[in-house]
C-alpha cells in the first residue's frame, strides 16, 4: 500500500466540497493533477472511493467509512507540525535545570520568571542538587543543562564559565577578624574553622589552599547544610569558609560578617554545563541565553 499526504488531502476536498473543480481551487492546483491523485488512492487502497457523474461525486460506502478516518488523520499531522513549528519557534516546550542550590535559590528564580513572561508556552522545571549531582543530571539526559561547579573533568560534558565566585569567611559582630583590612588564609588558623563536607565543590578548593600554603585544614565542624554552618558561627562555635554566593541563598547571615578570602585559587567558577554529543532544543537555547543575559548583568 503506497499512497500519499496529497493524495488523502486530495480525497478529503473532494469529499467535502462534491466538486473536483472548487476541490482543486481549494487546493491551488489543476483539476487533471487532482484527478490523477484520487486515481492513485484508489488504486493504491484497492477500492473506489468516489462515484462520479458529469454532474456530481458522491462517495461510496467504503468513501464513507474511509473520510472520518482520512480527516483524524489530516487533523493529527497537522497538530504535530504546527507543535514542531512552535518548538522551532521557541514557542513551546519543556526544559529541566540542574542547578546549585545557592544557584537555584537566587539567580534562575527571577530569570525563570522574566523568561516566563516572555515565553509562556514554555514549561520550565528545575532540580536542585550539590555539583556532582548537576553534572550527574545533564550527563544522563535527566536535565537538558546545569548550572553548577564540576569538580572533575568529563568528556561527555561540555562547560563554559558563566561568573567566579569568591569565597568568604563568615564570623559574627565583634570578632577579631572585623578589624582586618582584608583576610588570609593564615589569619584563619588561629581560629577553629567550620567547613561544608566534602560532596561541596568548594571544599576542594579550600582544601586545596591551606595545602599551598604548608598548613593542611583540620576543621573544628564539617556540615552539609550552610544554614548549619551559619548557626554554628552565631553560636559562636567558629568562623564558617563558605562560597559568597551559598551565603547569599541564606538569610541565615543576618548578625553576621562576611570578608573575602585573598587567595588567587579561592574562586569558585560557576559553570554552564551541557551534553557534549546531544544538541540542545530551541527552548533550551533560548533559555540558556537568558541565564547567560542575567549572569552578566549580575557581574
Amino acid at each position: 500500500m503506497n499512497f500519499t499526504l496529497r493524495e488523502l488531502e486530495a480525497f478529503l476536498g473532494v469529499a467535502r466540497l462534491g466538486n473536483f473543480t472548487r476541490a482543486a481551487r481549494s487546493l491551488n492546483m489543476s483539476q487533471p493533477a487532482l484527478t490523477v491523485r484520487i486515481r492513485h488512492l484508489e488504486e493504491a487502497l484497492g477500492v473506489r472511493l468516489l462515484d462520479r457523474t458529469t454532474r456530481s461525486v458522491t462517495l461510496t460506502q467504503i468513501g464513507l467509512q474511509f473520510l472520518p478516518v482520512v480527516e483524524r488523520v489530516i487533523a493529527e499531522i497537522n497538530s504535530v507540525a504546527a507543535g514542531a513549528r512552535d518548538l522551532a519557534q521557541r514557542r513551546r516546550g519543556t526544559v529541566t535545570v540542574a542547578a546549585l542550590p545557592s544557584i537555584a535559590s537566587t539567580l534562575l528564580p527571577a530569570t525563570v520568571a522574566a523568561f516566563k513572561v516572555r515565553h509562556p508556552g514554555i514549561m520550565v522545571r528545575l532540580r536542585d542538587g550539590v555539583a556532582e549531582r548537576v553534572s550527574a543530571l545533564v550527563k544522563s539526559g535527566e536535565a537538558d543543562f546545569g548550572i553548577g561547579s564540576p569538580m572533575t573533568r568529563d568528556p561527555d560534558l561540555k562547560t563554559t564559565v558563566l561568573m567566579d565566585v569568591p569565597v568568604s569567611a563568615v564570623f559574627p559582630p565583634g570578632h577579631p577578624l572585623e578589624r582586618h583590612a582584608s583576610i588570609g588564609l593564615r589569619d584563619l588558623i588561629a581560629y577553629p574553622l567550620i567547613l561544608m563536607d566534602d560532596h561541596y565543590s568548594v571544599r576542594t578548593l579550600i582544601d586545596a589552599a591551606f595545602e599551598s600554603i604548608g598548613h593542611p585544614v583540620q576543621p573544628a565542624f564539617e556540615v552539609s547544610y550552610v544554614p548549619t554552618a551559619l548557626a554554628l558561627v552565631k553560636a559562636g562555635l567558629g568562623v564558617a569558609i563558605v562560597s559568597r554566593s551559598t551565603i547569599d541563598e541564606t538569610a541565615g547571615l543576618v548578625g553576621l560578617r562576611a570578608m573575602r578570602i585573598e587567595h588567587p585559587t579561592l574562586i569558585r567558577h560557576i559553570s554552564l554545563i551541557e551534553s557534549a554529543s546531544r544538541l540542545a532544543s530551541p527552548a533550551t537555547q533560548q533559555l540558556i541565553a537568558a541565564v547567560r543575559d542575567s549572569c552578566r548583568a549580575s557581574a
